[in-house]
């Protein structure tokens, strides 16, 4: 068995905290179809998720959750997930990709066989891989249910780190420096983009001599020249040029606990306009840190910022920040905290945010964040690394 990321007290915490909820809500069974949260609970962690996949959290205190995939991805759940094997369930491989039957028509038989059929059961509803054919199926074959939307439960039960995930986050921002400082060491003017991802790329994997890297939720983004102006293009063969503003916004990942960091630099000579958002971005930031404690909500994080930029006559629409920790593909964000106006979210400590600060402009673009975990007191960044636009000529 590979080793746990967590010790099985954490475990315990967790399914206590997911079945207080689900008491709450008056949940006899629920069905996590999001990936990350399926590790969350059971620690199994494969690229299996692009078939149907799914972790059964029955209400009973002291039943383990149960995992069940596909045949071939069991055994991957009995050397990474910590229940016993009858809780590792593989459907068969007759179920793999066919038209005529869903490997939710099993697992919805498999439910009815475990007494379960006539369960109020609360499901993820916006899970990434969970399909709506997925979900018309599990219905089907489950009429004597009554099926309630728990998307985000377990989630919202997420955004308070412990010390071990808190830990594991301190060595993703180490990686995440690693990253950053790969990418000013390779990219200058006739470097090409692809080339410098690769650099980049080893660095978020193999950017620490203590604990491994691993594959990041969100691509590395680097967004050179008139590219700078939209926040997620992806990288070519395109070539740098002189005197551009180049964006990264990057991430280290341990044990699948993700830091995102961002950061500008500068080739050659800086418009004026760069130098002048510059100061606003980062301006911003000192007050997003100095506004982020225990107590404060979340939309008064973000209008800390507004406040800023606003003198400088400038304006943002998205938000500038969101929750972040454990994380598969697509998206390292936890889909719960946002700073943004309107979000009442109360910060407490165990909280960690990815503050993004990102202007994209008109031909150019600038992107300055942090990892930020909130303390008793205030708060921490988690990444260190200077913030000022890095210039090289």
């Amino acid at each position: 068995m590979i080793e746990l990321p967590f010790g099985r007290q954490e475990y315990d915490i967790r399914l206590r905290n997911i079945r207080a909820e689900m008491q709450r809500r008056n949940l006899e069974l629920l069905v996590i179809n999001d990936v990350a949260n399926q590790h969350y609970v059971t620690g199994y962690d494969g690229w299996s998720f692009y078939t149907p996949q799914t972790v059964l959290v029955p209400v009973e205190d002291g039943a383990e959750p149960v995992w069940i995939g596909r045949a071939m991805d069991a055994a991957g759940g009995l050397l990474t997930a910590w229940m016993t094997a009858a809780n590792v369930v593989g459907f068969p491989e007759s179920y793999v990709q066919q038209t005529d039957h869903h490997p939710m028509d099993w697992i919805a038989e498999w439910i009815v066989a475990k007494g379960w059929g006539g369960r109020r059961i609360g499901i993820e509803l916006e899970a990434y891989y969970f399909s709506p054919k997925a979900h018309a199926r599990l219905v089907g074959g489950l009429p004597n249910a009554t099926f309630v939307d728990a998307d985000l439960l377990v989630n919202w039960v997420r955004v308070v780190k412990s010390p071990a995930e808190i830990d594991y986050l301190r060595k993703a921002s180490r990686l995440a420096e690693a990253a950053v400082k790969a990418a000013y060491d390779v990219i200058e003017p006739g470097v090409r983009e692809c080339d410098a991802i690769a650099r980049i790329q080893a660095a978020q994997v193999a950017g620490s001599r203590e604990f491994a890297g691993d594959i990041t939720a969100l691509p590395p983004t680097i967004l050179g020249g008139e590219n700078a102006s939209a926040p997620h293009i992806m990288w070519s063969d395109r070539r740098f040029g002189a005197n551009e503003t180049i964006a990264l916004e990057l991430a280290g990942v341990c044990r699948r606990y993700t830091a995102g960091l961002a950061r500008t630099m500068q080739l050659g000579t800086p418009r004026p306009e760069v130098t002048e958002t510059a100061k606003a971005v980062l301006e911003g930031m000192e007050a997003v840190l100095a506004t982020t404690k225990p107590g404060v909500r979340a939309e008064d994080v973000e209008a800390a910022w507004r406040k800023v930029i606003e003198r400088y006559g400038l304006k943002k629409e998205s938000r500038i920040g969101y929750s972040i920790g454990v994380a598969y593909p697509p998206d390292w964000g936890e889909h719960t905290i946002s700073l943004r106006p309107g979000d009442k979210t109360v910060l407490q400590p165990g909280n960690v945010i990815h503050s993004i600060l990102g202007m994209w402009m008109d031909g150019w673009g600038i992107e300055v964040s942090e990892t930020i975990l909130v303390t008793d007191s205030g708060n921490e960044t988690l990444t260190q690394l200077p913030r000022e636009i890095h210039a090289k000529s």
